[in-house]
């Protein structure tokens, strides 16, 4: 393991991030919002401890091997949590430093669960540092690293694979990673841009355009005000809304692609994309239908307008909300908390299992009842036209079988700390370990989750991190072959 060479690029990590620390400490400056002297601490022991890092280690070898990529990677987002955390405890936006540190890591894993309340009276630098973080945390620092520090092209490959969310990691845009990351930041710039002019058009104000842009599609959720994008009356806005969480959820190389020449036809020849769309489309009207049913709005057009945003908000596991699903009728809080396992894309900014995987399962299943009828024949699956390796369908296998025994020990863990509570348990657990946000019981979309325990707090800090990094990334650095030289 090189210890040095993690130290080193640790250090210069920690000073790209202190840079996102300077637009809030601008805005604390600008509105005289009592945040200032918490950010510029904040920003100075950022800066520092990775620059006392930098100048102690610049000596180190600076080749990286997939071991230190999964390494510095999981580290690196634990520390980076540590950091985002301050502006929030040295300001007093948050009552501890678990507090701190859990809405931190919420942040920056784009999970947008919080322990907050009463957000709005917030100075309104801590307000657009929770947006930033979870920006930041869309594309992922690291991409960010690669795409602007060329120190990182050695090794960078490893740091790609480690951070990259999906099934197939080895696929790049272009052929060297650092363009790769450049191309994907690119595009994730530009749509954000693009999300912040067409809020702002729509009626919002320019603060609350850029920080709802910002969630959007980074499909992190963190909202400045306490209800969320229901704050906003105007159906165009929650349109909007919906439209950027689903692009944020689909997957970028289709975006890549659409600007290089490429038109509709990427995104309707991809299987993993009409997949995505389609079920989409069934929730919504699947949602729409029970709420017309059960009259829980006045019209059509609202039933469908809430079922719509909260489908694809919890689908996309960003996790705004218009409404409080864990009070609609029937199945359907359930339903809506279990779609966010499993209706992101691979290659986007969602969490949960992706589509691609289940659309694999799903053909595995398929394969296995034909090869029931005949036995001998050789039946591969295909996925674009062309086989599927056998060693990637065995990986998402093995990736559902450790996502779902993690989630079930994760919740049994969370049963235990808060009284047996099992629908604020499983809420809790399914919202963190998918990066989706809000969950049910006492954690719904009209809660938060400062009534977690200060342990389940950590717990729960533990399923985000895991869920952002898909398991393996973290799993992998607890094996003892993975220390032996």
């Amino acid at each position: 393991m090189h210890w040095r060479a993690i130290g080193y690029l640790a250090g210069l990590l920690l000073m790209v991030f202190s840079t996102a620390m300077l637009p809030p400490l601008a805005i604390a400056w600008y509105y005289g919002d009592g945040a200032l002297t918490a950010f510029v601490d904040s920003y100075l022991l950022t800066l520092g401890t990775g620059f006392v890092l930098w100048v102690t280690l610049r000596g180190a070898p600076r080749d990286l091997n997939h071991r230190d990529g999964f390494l510095l990677v999981t580290l690196f987002w634990v520390v980076l949590a540590l950091f985002g955390a301050l502006p929030l405890l040295l300001s007093g936006a948050t009552p501890g430093f678990t507090s701190a540190f859990f809405e931190s890591m919420s942040g920056l894993t784009t999970t947008g669960s919080t322990v907050l309340s009463g957000i709005e009276e917030l100075p309104h630098a801590i307000r657009f540092w929770r947006q930033e973080m979870q920006w930041l945390g869309g594309m992922g620092i690291i991409i960010l690293a690669l795409a602007i520090l060329p120190i990182l092209q050695v090794g960078g490959m490893q740091l790609y694979k480690a951070e990259v969310p999906g099934p197939v990691k080895d696929q790049k845009l272009t052929p060297r990673v650092n363009e790769t990351a450049k191309a994907l930041w690119l595009i994730y710039i530009g749509l954000t841009l693009v999300a912040v002019l067409a809020l702002w058009a729509a009626g919002m104000g320019p603060f609350d355009a850029v920080s709802h842009a910002f969630s959007s599609v980074a499909t992190g959720g963190f909202s400045p005000y306490d209800d969320s994008v229901g704050h906003f009356s105007s159906p165009l806005i929650h349109y909007l809304i919906v439209l950027f969480m689903f692009l944020g959820g689909a997957n970028f190389a289709l975006h890549f692609a659409f600007l290089h020449g490429g038109g509709l036809r990427g995104y309707l020849g991809d299987p993993e994309f009409r997949a995505y769309l389609a079920l989409h489309v069934v929730a919504a009207l699947l949602v729409t239908g029970f709420l017309t049913a059960y009259q829980t709005y006045p019209t059509l057009e609202e039933s469908f307008r809430s079922a719509l945003f909260q489908t694809v908000s919890i689908g996309t596991t960003t996790g705004f909300a218009t409404a409080d699903y864990a009070a609609w009728p029937s199945l359907l809080p359930f339903f809506i908390l279990m779609i966010g396992f499993f209706m992101g894309s691979a290659g986007s900014t969602t969490g949960g299992i992706k589509v691609m995987r289940f659309l694999l399962l799903w053909k595995q299943g398929l394969r296995q009842a034909y090869l029931l009828i005949h036995p001998h024949a050789i039946a591969p699956i295909k996925m674009r036209e062309r086989a599927v390796p056998e060693g990637v369908i065995q990986a998402v296998w093995g990736f559902f079988a450790v996502y779902v025994t993690t989630f079930i020990l994760l919740t049994l863990v969370m049963m235990a700390l808060e009284g047996g509570k099992f629908e604020t348990a499983v809420g809790a657990v399914g919202a963190t370990l998918t990066c989706v946000g809000p969950g049910l019981g006492e954690v719904g979309p009209a809660s938060s989750f400062a009534s977690i325990s200060t342990p389940g707090q950590w717990v729960l800090s533990l399923a985000m991190l895991m869920g952002r990094l898909e398991l393996f990334t973290f799993f992998v650095i607890l094996m003892p072959a993975f220390w032996r030289k």
